[in-house]
């Protein structure tokens, strides 16, 4: 198993590709904590787990708010007496061209893809470090890496934060053994992107841009996750993932 004796704290695990995540690395031997504010989701996930037979803690999560994010991760510790792995998955899409936008669209955004990554990656630091080490795998986007006309300014700003932070992450803590990589998904076949693939023409749009002609599944980044978190990635800090479907090759 990939992640035997690892513990892992997921955020955004209740649903989509945070629960794919929770679910891969519960098969691959992790104990998994995860958190999210669709608390019925949620509960309803760990059950599921606790029945297969795998450890796994739900926890009620606003990525946006420090006190909720260190009561997590504390919470997290003192059940599984560490923590080797932190995702932050946790994330949300926006809508509107740029001069459109609210400011309370844009710190909405802002808040939950970027500061809620900055503060779970500060609150989980002392306890790596405490361990030797860690691994950090941070859910930027594609759209961190290359801008779109079809989607909003604030999302695309909010990744592309996700992915210059990571790297910060990474050089600032090396020495302590501590990793962080990005993960670059292209168009996923998500709760979140739902909206956008019942929408013929939206959806025609978007898979004539992707040069596999499909939507991904949520399997298809928990894999790249999986690798990034485990010790198979070992020599890799400060890297970007991409899983795209070749969208940012052309």
């Amino acid at each position: 198993m990939r992640l035997a004796g690892k513990v892992a704290f997921i955020s955004g695990g209740a649903r989509g590709m945070g629960a794919a995540e929770v679910r891969l690395f519960i098969s691959e031997g992790a104990s998994v904590a995860f958190g999210d504010v669709l608390e019925e989701d949620g509960k309803a996930l760990e059950a599921d787990i606790a029945r297969e037979g795998g450890q796994a803690m739900f926890l009620p999560l606003d990525v946006t708010s420090a006190a909720q994010w260190q009561a997590a991760i504390d919470a997290a510790v003192s059940r599984f007496g560490k923590l080797d792995i932190l995702v932050n998955n946790a994330g949300v899409s926006g809508a509107g061209l740029l001069e459109d936008v609210s400011e309370a669209e844009w710190d909405r955004v802002m808040d939950i893809n970027a500061k809620g990554t900055f503060l779970g990656t500060r609150a989980v630091l002392p306890v790596m470090r405490r361990n030797g080490g860690g691994s950090i795998v941070n859910i930027s986007s594609q759209l961190g890496l290359v801008g779109v006309d079809n989607s909003s300014s604030q999302y695309q700003a909010s990744k592309g934060a996700v992915r210059i932070f990571t790297k910060a992450t990474a050089i600032q803590y090396a020495g302590d053994g501590i990793r962080a990589n990005s993960v670059h998904p292209g168009p996923i076949a998500t709760p979140m992107t739902e909206g956008g693939r019942s929408n013929p023409d939206r959806f025609n749009t978007t898979v004539s841009r992707i040069p596999l002609g499909r939507y991904g599944q949520p399997n298809d980044v928990a894999f790249g996750v999986l690798f990034l978190a485990s010790d198979e990635s070992s020599f890799m800090t400060g890297n970007e993932l991409v899983i795209d479907g070749g969208w940012t090759a052309q």
